[in-house]
């Protein structure tokens, strides 16, 4: 076996205030005075039984985290220290996702805080070797009309480059909200040439995904693994070149399956489907990219050429340029000619692949 945080690779699934460190978030908490909910300090927020656990709470831990970004230097150490953590794991490019409208009332309003954000993310390109491009995200807890503004917003800063908005993206409960009312928004993205990244098919299931993809029209699907539950919506999305941001820890960690075990991933992938592996929002869930990966070496059974073929996937189905692209790939083909440095397990099989049974929602 290889060593995965050499693996290069590209994270297209995490989340501006769940990159933070833990040790940034207590820094934070204590120069503003802000007590932070203990699940916060404990080393693992979501621990609990599936059963227990759900989007409520994480909502509310996140708002806890978020409500200690209050400054642009804040926003600058996050976005240098989510580079600097990408690069220790072998991502060379990062494409974070923020919502600007939390933080502009402590920048000056959106525009400073989606500039900030990009300065920011160009500087850490520049120090850390990891291209760090931004998905400008709306909330489906806001009206229709904020996203428009906010795809506007981005449109100004279109691009494929370090610190440019590469793509547009709608966040937040999938349970809230109508989906076919943010469709003009995704439009507008789309004329400036921004991916269209919503997220959809977590919570939810293969219905939420068939309407975010008739009213959306994604390029990427973020999470996307309920798509599993219905084999002609699948292969829908793998025909029309939809890549999934799958990330493992969020599934179990917010309850849709009891266990890693159950996460779809050999479904998606042998059903074709382009699969980008992420983080999601580590602060919560306590489990970073290289994490990701190790769940599919070892509890799903992948190979070093199938774990390969997910670093491929995840280039390919990012927005960097094809400079980028190529210089990634030819390094995945290194990292797989070189020798494994462990062996490989003797029987591979013993990671079980049970058909995945996801949680229902209300």
């Amino acid at each position: 076996m290889r060593d995965l945080t050499t693996l290069p690779k590209a994270h297209l699934h995490l989340h501006f205030t769940g990159s933070m460190r833990a040790g940034t978030l207590r820094e934070l908490a204590a120069r503003y005075g802000t007590r932070l909910p203990g699940a916060l300090l404990d080393g693992d927020p979501l621990r609990l039984p599936p059963t227990e656990r759900g989007w409520f709470r994480f909502q509310r831990l996140y708002d806890a985290a978020r409500a200690c970004v209050r400054s642009e230097a804040d926003m600058r150490r996050i976005v240098d220290e989510a580079a600097a953590d990408d690069a220790a794991e072998g991502s060379g490019r990062l494409e974070i996702q923020v919502d600007p409208t939390s933080y502009a009332p402590f920048v000056g309003g959106i525009t400073p805080a989606v500039e900030i954000v990009l300065d920011a993310a160009r500087k850490a390109s520049a120090t850390h070797g990891t291209e760090v491009a931004v998905v400008v995200a709306a909330s489906r807890m806001r009206h229709p009309l904020d996203a428009r503004v906010l795809a506007r917003l981005a449109a100004q800063y279109a691009g494929d480059g370090p610190g440019e908005v590469v793509g547009f993206g709608l966040s937040n409960d999938e349970r809230r909200g109508d989906t076919a009312e943010f469709a003009r928004a995704f439009a507008i993205a789309r004329d400036a040439g921004l991916a269209s990244v919503p997220h959809g098919g977590e919570l939810l299931g293969s219905v939420h995904v068939r309407q975010v993809l008739t009213t959306l029209a994604p390029d990427r699907l973020g999470h996307g693994v309920r798509s599993a539950e219905d084999p002609d919506l699948l292969d829908e999305l793998v025909g029309r070149g939809v890549a999934l941001e799958v990330c493992p820890a969020s599934n179990v960690s917010l309850g849709v399956y009891d266990d890693a075990a159950r996460v779809p991933l050999p479904q998606l992938v042998a059903a074709g489907a382009t699969v980008a592996l992420g983080a999601d929002d580590p602060l919560l869930f306590g489990s970073r990219l290289v994490a990701q990966y190790e769940t599919a070496r070892h509890v799903h059974g992948f190979s070093d050429d199938g774990l390969a073929d997910l670093a491929r996937a995840s280039i390919r189905a990012s927005r960097a340029g094809e400079p980028t692209r190529r210089r990634l790939l030819d390094r995945v083909d290194d990292w797989l000619a070189a020798p494994a440095t462990t062996p490989a397990p003797s029987d591979p099989a013993a990671a079980r692949r049970p058909e995945p049974v996801p949680r229902r929602f209300p």
